[in-house]
């Protein structure tokens, strides 16, 4: 009952809209040749304790940002992935979902089911997401692994208010390039959202489509910024600077990137193109 009401709060439209996102843009990664480690805001991501250089950089990790980048004119390396929407998992209904096992503890498994051989990328891929899914909680933090539309919106209007109208953002391809890593230049004056409280959802790499979704008690401020690339390329991509990093692991790799640490800085970041950002509308 709980989640009918919900999910009624959102209109068709709105639920029109996400499902063309997740067949179009990509809700997930499809796991096939092999599996690049996601890079997003996860607040337990790490990379290597080497020194790290910008210029020898995994191209993933060229999502991270400061404030002061944030104007017209300002060009910045950007890596926004892609893939065709045939290659994409999708969403499945939430009783299909719920009748499939969904931890590590089924790991073996899962692995038969989904015909992964052990030690494969793909069963490398699956224990991945569902050990990052079963992490605690960092503090004022509230997470979830949404497998289903219906977890995914009732998650959302849990956290906003069961009486929200939700609006929900991602970062757009205005062309058709599947150019990954090049330099984009700031073309507007970046537009930002009031959004007092927000929830992030990123796809995670899983046979059907998964998303990671957190909530931090936190402040935030959330941009809309278009973007032109070095090929001609038009990018509408959202972006998300957290202001208070001050719980976030020491090792996570926006602090190399930027060269600061956890409480020292705020640190932005551009929403990947198979990530979503709710918000009330």
């Amino acid at each position: 009952m709980a989640l009918h009401l919900q999910v009624a709060c959102c209109s068709c439209i709105l639920i029109g809209l996400l499902i063309i996102m997740v067949a179009e843009q990509g809700a997930a990664r499809k796991l096939k040749d092999g599996y690049e480690q996601h890079n997003e805001q996860f607040v337990n991501l790490k990379i290597n304790d080497q020194d790290t250089h910008l210029e020898n950089l995994d191209p993933l990790l060229y999502v991270f940002f400061s404030l002061s980048d944030i104007k017209v004119g300002k060009e910045l390396p950007i890596y926004f992935p892609y893939s065709k929407p045939y290659e994409t998992p999708k969403l499945l209904p939430k009783e299909e979902a719920d009748s499939i096992p969904f931890s590590t503890s089924q790991l073996e498994y899962l692995l038969n089911l989904f015909s992964f051989p052990k030690g494969s990328p793909q069963a490398k891929a699956v224990e991945y997401t569902l050990k990052q899914c079963e992490l605690e909680s960092i503090k004022g933090e509230t997470k979830f692994c949404a497998n289903s539309l219906e977890s995914l919106l009732d998650f959302a209007t849990q956290m906003l208010g069961g009486d929200t109208h939700l609006k929900v953002l991602t970062t757009t391809r205005l062309s058709n390039s599947n150019i990954l890593l090049q330099n984009y230049t700031i073309l507007e004056e970046p537009r930002e959202t009031l959004a007092p409280k927000m929830v992030a959802c990123h796809s995670m790499p899983y046979p059907y489509a998964v998303f990671y979704c957190h909530c931090q008690e936190s402040k935030n401020r959330l941009f809309e910024i278009l973007l032109g690339g070095e090929n001609g390329d038009r990018v509408k991509a959202s972006a998300i600077c957290h202001m208070d990093t001050s719980q976030w692991d020491k090792d996570h790799a926006s602090f190399k990137v930027l060269k600061t640490k956890p409480g020292a800085s705020h640190v932005c970041h551009f929403v990947s193109t198979h990530s979503l950002v709710w918000l009330a509308a």
